[in-house]
């Protein structure tokens, strides 16, 4: 049952994980974690999940926001990598998130004729074909060849002597942030007992095997106990820090890469299609995003604080440089409306440069008692999670089956298509134009007709947020009473993208998002007010840092204000 998470939810939550022995503790709240927590309960598991900021809010709030095979690991010939992500991706499209993941073309621009058609025409054949079966369709429309005069067409911003012709293919994409809240959300409702801002800071053994983790509340500073059987760790670039809990014991090193990504409108680069890019090391890739472009990535070491990776001056300009190579209006620091930092969470190998380490995962048994995955990509992350929850249910014993996440949709999932056909009517049975309803259902699929529902209940629901008026006022208060959004950064950096989606990164909009969230959480005037100020200072720090030349003082800069309030900070 879909009860939502909410202030209430947490606080049953973390009395269940405080009063009964549980089977597996997952700590990580990344798309890894959350989909380990949905694969253990729908075994028949209890379980309970934890993380000690809001959800998502590393790594998989920051990345490409794609669902795709890899083109590029092609040629590294790693086809068992691309053969099971595009398997992944045709799940998620067809079975598990279709309100979430969808389709989106790319222009591969040839500079070489004959050969390079050839050559890229080869590789993409075998993209299309390789993860094919009949449990597994394509979900996209096969490859074309492209001419030149055909490229000029459809994306016109294209440089003419940057291209003899291309080729088009497709993959997926997705809100990765919403995503996650959907599997956190989805895992809730098969019994996990998931609590936000809540940190690991031991763990607890007897003789050599962990029975359970002390936490810590960073919400009211309380600590408390949790037992389980198994303690899964999906913390990402944080593993290592995991493992010195246990005496620095374990095989899985990881390292953490920085991508920076860019936001720029649609207007400014004219095309249909979204386009990849060989760069000297790696690829581009410009990603359509609703109203805007997404342009990215970097892929570079990160040796700094991990909770506040930050995107420098050279990183802008790196990126800016490389699109600029083929656009006919070149784009400037001015045309940038947002830009987001991540860190993916790589195996760690001989090799200096983080653009050559695998994105394949590694699931590890330190102590008994203690499971840990790492590595991987996020299009994979059922793979993942169902792989570390059989190690899991291996020392536990006992008849559990085996996982059956490939056949389980998320909440929004199951009556979507219905719905969507059926956006017309919606419209006009709640009054909104057929645009918002396809807004809505593309960002909660069916459980769009639960914010019908509160619109109707209260009108003024469905106003636009100033500032930011792609998005309604009740997608504010439904993140805070059904998605477990607690504080400002919350709702406006992951479950809405209005703090890179906005000229002003959200600014206008805090104050009102503040006063609708507290009327959901209970916030006074003081609260409301601490809440924005934070907030602008968050938005002040990542603008003064994205001036900076390198990565230590960029850092110094970020770190300077906390991503979200300090325990019992009102």
């Amino acid at each position: 049952m879909d009860r939502g998470l909410n202030p209430e939810q947490r606080t049953a939550a973390r009395e269940a994980i405080t009063t009964q022995d549980l089977d597996v503790l997952v700590v990580g709240g990344g798309v890894v974690g959350a989909g380990a927590a949905l694969d253990a309960s729908t075994r028949g598991l209890r379980v309970g999940l934890v993380e000690m900021r809001d959800w998502a809010s590393g790594t998989s709030s920051r990345s490409s926001k794609l669902i795709h095979g890899g083109l590029r690991y092609l040629e590294m010939l790693d086809f068992a990598l691309v053969r099971e992500a595009l398997r992944e991706r045709s799940i998620l499209l067809d079975r598990i998130a279709p309100h979430l993941v969808h389709k989106v073309p790319f222009l591969y621009p040839l500079t070489r004729h004959v050969w390079e058609r050839a050559y890229v025409g080869a590789g993409l054949v075998l993209y299309d074909t390789i993860g094919l079966s009949p449990s597994h369709p394509r979900g996209v429309p096969m490859h074309r060849h492209l001419s030149a005069r055909s490229v000029a067409r459809i994306a016109p911003s294209l440089k003419p002597d940057s291209y003899v012709g291309a080729l088009q293919y497709y993959d997926a994409q997705v809100d990765d942030a919403r995503f996650v809240a959907s599997v956190v959300r989805t895992a809730a409702s098969y019994g996990v007992h998931a609590v936000s801002r809540m940190q690991v800071t031991s763990f607890i053994r007897e003789g050599e095997r962990v029975v359970g983790a002390n936490l810590r509340d960073l919400e009211d500073g309380t600590d408390h106990v949790v037992r389980a059987k198994v303690v899964l760790n999906a913390a990402g670039v944080w593993s290592d820090e995991i493992q010195e809990m246990v005496g620095g014991r374990g095989s899985l090193k990881v390292r953490a890469s920085k991508g920076i990504h860019l936001v720029v409108p649609r207007d400014r680069i004219r095309s249909t299609t979204g386009m990849i890019l060989r760069t000297e090391k790696s690829v581009l890739f410009v990603i359509p995003w609703g109203r805007h472009w997404i342009i990215g990535t970097t892929d570079t070491e990160w040796t700094l604080d991990k909770s506040h990776p930050a995107a420098t001056a050279s990183d802008i300009d790196y990126l800016l440089d490389h699109v600029n190579a083929v656009l006919d209006d070149p784009l400037s620091r001015e045309d940038v409306q947002g830009v987001y930092a991540g860190l993916r969470p790589l195996l760690s190998g001989e090799d200096a440069d983080t653009s050559k380490l695998s994105r394949e995962h590694l699931v590890v048994n330190p102590v008994p008692g203690l499971v840990l995955v790492g590595g991987g990509k996020y299009t994979t992350y059922r793979v993942m999670a169902s792989d570390a929850v059989d190690a899991a249910v291996h020392s536990l014993g006992g008849p559990i089956g085996a996982s059956v996440t490939a056949t389980v949709p998320l909440l929004g999932a199951t009556g979507y298509r219905a719905r969507w056909n059926q956006r017309h009517l919606l419209a006009r049975e709640s009054g909104l134009p057929v645009a918002r309803i396809e807004h809505l259902l593309n960002r909660y699929g069916d459980s769009a007709d639960q914010l019908l529902e509160m619109i109707a209940d209260d009108p003024r629901l469905a106003e636009p947020l100033p500032g930011a008026e792609d998005y309604l006022s009740v997608e504010i208060a439904y993140a805070c009473s059904h998605e477990g959004a607690m504080h400002l950064t919350d709702l406006l950096a992951r479950r809405t993208r209005i703090s890179i989606e906005t000229w002003d990164r959200g600014v206008s909009t805090a104050p009102v998002a503040a006063a609708i969230a507290a009327e959901v959480l209970g916030w006074d005037a003081e609260k409301i007010d601490y809440e924005v100020a934070l907030y602008l200072r968050r938005v002040a720090a990542e603008r003064e840092s994205q001036l900076e030349i390198d990565d230590s003082h960029a850092n110094a800069v970020r770190t300077k204000v906390p991503e979200q309030p300090l325990p019992m900070a009102r």
